[in-house]
């Protein structure tokens, strides 16, 4: 606003809208258009204006133009846990059928006093624990039971502080054999048990301490430790602890050791005789008498938790079939699981792999890059020679080369 007398300067007046009069009427006539009749144009979005200031060497993900899909757009496989076996706690927690199989694990391990829990010691050598899961099968495939194991870790374990001696034997194929026939010819029974938590029944010479299992902590003393009286499945003397025990009760009982075998147990009296053969804690029972085995039987319950199980139907693998004329032993279900895990299901049979006369030699400078398939297959196929004695020299002369 200027307060001067000088006059302000005035703006020209606006254009008067246009109208027909103003348009001459000669001539071809103009048509305005209008918004309604424009055509639809589809939006665009402007491009984003990058300025690359990076000059970095390093490739990264999105200089090549990877980037990640979209989270809807991802698509995640599901397992099903109640048919397959869970690869950790976090998982297993998840699903009742797992909880229940870990509760009665742990109930079956405090009902054995398997461990008290103690501060932890200083400067002690501290042994972790973990749950595993295996879903127990029928010989036709079907699912059983679901089982829980609390393992511990013994790779943690040091030498001549929480473990010593390890060894233990085990039976042999040419055993389990002789013992079926003699069996079957003499027409005997055969009866097959079953040890719950069998390692829980050994005890341990060593001062072990181990953590608490996961899912199971003390809530008033989160900070103990476990230390254990009986061993463990994992510890590295677990095993030697059990048959130790195990074979000390047989021993009270009147049985011997076989000088061949030492996983064979012999009683034998004026008129009795009973075999018994014991692998980690499955175990068969055969003799002359059945009231004898059936006090035998008794006998061992009262000092194990036992399972009679019935007449022998799946060993190891082997499926026994009752007939007319013995028993029939196949482990096609087996060699399928077999020929399934190493992704050779679809392979051509032949009868024998290789001739008796033909001698293996290894290829030097050919080695494999990861041995660990190798030595497991010819390790799996070390069960076939259970009934399939065509196949042990073959497998044996794989041996050679593990």
């Amino acid at each position: 606003i200027s307060t001067s007398s000088s006059p302000s300067p005035t703006l020209p007046p606006l254009p008067s809208q246009p109208n027909s009069d103003t348009f001459p009427t000669s001539g071809p006539s103009l048509s305005i258009p209008t918004l309604d009749s424009l055509p639809d144009i589809p939006s665009v979005q402007p491009l984003p204006i990058t300025l690359s200031t990076n000059h970095h060497p390093m490739q990264t993900r999105s200089k090549c133009g990877i980037s990640k899909p979209h989270p809807k757009l991802c698509y995640k496989a599901v397992l099903d846990y109640t048919l397959t076996e869970p690869p950790t706690y976090k998982v297993a927690s998840q699903y009742p059928k797992w909880c229940e199989a870990m509760d009665t694990e742990f109930q079956a391990l405090q009902r054995q006093q398997t461990w008290s829990l103690v501060p932890p010691p200083p400067n002690v050598n501290l042994v972790g624990c973990k749950w595993v899961y295996k879903l127990k099968l029928n010989s036709d495939g079907s699912i059983s039971r679901y089982k829980a194991k609390l393992v511990a870790k013994g790779f943690h374990q040091q030498a001549g502080i929480d473990f010593h001696e390890t060894f233990s034997p085990v039976i042999k194929p040419a055993t389990v054999r002789l013992v079926i026939a003699i069996a079957v010819s003499c027409n005997w029974s055969l009866r097959q048990l079953d040890v719950s938590n069998a390692f829980l029944h050994g005890f341990l010479k060593e001062d072990v301490y181990m953590q608490q299992p996961p899912g199971y902590v003390d809530s008033l003393h989160p900070s103990y430790v476990c230390k254990l009286h009986k061993s463990l499945y994992g510890l590295k003397q677990a095993l030697r602890a059990w048959f130790k025990r195990f074979t000390f009760h047989l021993l009270q009982l009147g049985f011997t050791a076989s000088l061949a075998d030492s996983s064979l147990f012999i009683f034998q009296s004026s008129s009795t005789i009973i075999y018994l053969l014991l692998y980690v804690d499955d175990i068969i029972v055969t003799g002359n008498s059945a009231s004898q085995v059936a006090h035998l039987i008794t006998a061992l319950s009262q000092v194990f938790e036992l399972k009679d199980l019935g007449p022998l139907s799946y060993f190891l693998g082997i499926q026994i079939s009752h007939t007319q004329h013995g028993l029939c032993l196949t482990q096609s279900k087996y060699a399928s699981d077999v020929l399934h895990r190493f992704n050779m299901d679809n392979s051509k049979p032949v009868k024998t792999p290789c001739c008796s006369s033909s001698r293996l030699v290894p290829h030097f400078g050919i080695l494999l890059s990861d041995p660990t398939v190798y030595r497991s297959m010819v390790g799996a196929l070390q069960y076939l020679t259970f009934i399939r004695p065509d196949l042990t020299f073959n497998v044996h002369q794989l041996c050679q080369f593990m």
